[in-house]
């Protein structure tokens, strides 16, 4: 359905201060409202790419990934700092070019974006229960209901959430006070080395008997001289 809009042709995008990518303007102004649209750029769908490799051995369905974006490349640079982007048809996963993904979402229930957030947090689910000994095993209804307060605050809050964010907060979630294997290796491999520190070595500091003991001598020595000057200028002088 969605790979067979005729209205999508381009769209115009903004950096903004959150360093996200958000639509300013499209084509199909019918099935898409500006207000809170997002697109996630090619430097963060490389890292959702990574993290659905993971996902692989757990039935991740490439079609349902591919299904719930549509591409777009860039056309040129705008006056205003944006960015206008045409539409291409390919493939978003087997592409040679770094493309810019816009989610599906002309229908928010059941479209084919809706379908792909569903597939990666069932498989996440898997992932999380195949390599975490949980009391009990953990369900798609609770990281649903995780994710339903995430957005929930994010709304109170007056903001939008990007899909790019909304997407690795189930890609990487892990419920509190667990950790995966692979979060364990990461850190033990980042923990910092821990410098051997030797003591400072101690001021011997000298009795207060032996200090008036040398200081006895220093002087004794200085009057011995003073006392040898004086016979040397007598002897002159006579």
């Amino acid at each position: 359905m969605g790979k067979a809009n005729k209205r999508l042709d381009w769209c115009e995008v903004h950096l903004r201060e959150d360093s996200n990518w958000w639509v300013g303007e499209i084509s199909d102004d019918v099935n898409f409202d500006v207000e809170g649209l997002s697109i996630i750029d090619p430097k963060q769908f490389l890292q959702i790419h990574e993290s659905l490799d993971s996902l692989t051995e757990y039935g991740l369905d490439s079609e349902i990934v591919d299904n719930a974006f549509f591409t777009f490349e860039i056309a040129e640079e705008l006056k205003d700092g944006g960015v206008k982007l045409n539409r291409v048809r390919d493939s978003l996963l087997k592409a040679d070019d770094l493309l810019f993904a816009l989610p599906d979402i002309m229908d928010e229930e059941k479209g084919p974006y809706a379908d792909f957030i569903k597939h990666v947090t069932k498989l996440r689910v898997l992932m999380l229960n195949d390599l975490i000994d949980f009391p009990e095993p953990y369900t798609v209804e609770n990281l649903e209901e995780i994710l339903r307060e995430k957005e929930s605050t994010a709304f109170m809050e007056g903001r939008h959430e990007h899909s790019y964010e909304e997407i690795i907060s189930i890609l990487e979630f892990v419920p509190d006070g667990f950790q995966l294997e692979t979060d364990l290796d990461d850190a033990v491999d980042k923990k910092p080395e821990v410098k051997e520190e030797y003591p400072e070595l101690e001021t011997v500091e000298e009795a207060p008997e032996e200090e008036a003991r040398l200081e006895k001598q220093e002087n004794l020595r200085w009057d011995e001289e003073e006392e040898e000057e004086n016979t040397a200028e007598e002897k002159e002088s006579g």
